[in-house]
């Protein structure tokens, strides 16, 4: 199946790559700026739904045999139903990990699958746990410029893994894609599926 990937995430490309999938990357932009009121999980759904859209409209007119397949993500942070995206400087990194830890956070990723048959999407959540960081630790990284293109500040795949003693639900999910999940999702769409899950509400008040 032809694939579009309307991300330009590194991490979201590698694991794609690691499944063994061919596709080409066309980012989606979009305003990422949650809404009044919206939960956490209804705003990563949401993102992903609007970002595979927006590439769909941009490459539907080349879908000569209706099976490209347009790939959406978006993850965010959630500790105290604060959201925590990318940093915006080295001192917003700080704060995002001096919030994060000792606790408890969950890491949400929406998923959404756009094609000519129609639309599928999915939202995915990890609880991660965080020891406490001693500040010669969170200086070093912080330093090092690692923290600053992630969501919350952190990539569990990196320096940061040292203070994360254990997650409950996918690993691949704190990475930035649920492959399991996207996976299905993407078998699912290539059959005609269309199906849009709320988003769960095991979790309150995430969603």
């Amino acid at each position: 199946m032809p694939l579009i990937l309307a991300s330009s995430s590194p991490r979201r490309r590698q694991l794609l790559e690691q499944a063994g999938l061919q596709f080409t990357v066309d980012a989606a932009e979009i305003d990422e700026r949650i809404q009044p009121g919206e939960a956490p999980a209804t705003y990563v759904q949401r993102l992903a739904l609007e970002k595979a859209q927006a590439v769909w409209e941009r490459h539907k007119s080349e879908d000569a045999d209706g099976s490209l397949i347009v790939l959406g993500a978006d993850t965010t942070v959630v500790c105290d139903s604060n959201l925590l995206g990318k940093p915006t400087d080295q001192a917003d990194a700080r704060r995002m990990l001096e919030m994060l830890a000792g606790r408890t956070h969950q890491v949400l990723t929406g998923l959404a699958a756009v094609s000519t048959r129609g639309l599928l999407s999915e939202v995915e959540i990890t609880q991660v746990f965080f020891d406490l960081i001693n500040e010669e630790e969170l200086v070093r990284y912080l330093m090092s410029g690692e923290p600053m293109d992630k969501a919350g500040a952190y990539g569990i795949q990196g320096y940061a893994a040292r203070w994360i003693p254990r997650i409950e639900g996918c690993f691949f999910n704190v990475v930035g894609l649920p492959l399991s999940r996207t996976m299905a999702l993407l078998a699912r769409a290539e059959e005609g599926q269309s199906e849009t899950q709320p988003p769960p509400s095991r979790l309150n008040p995430l969603a």
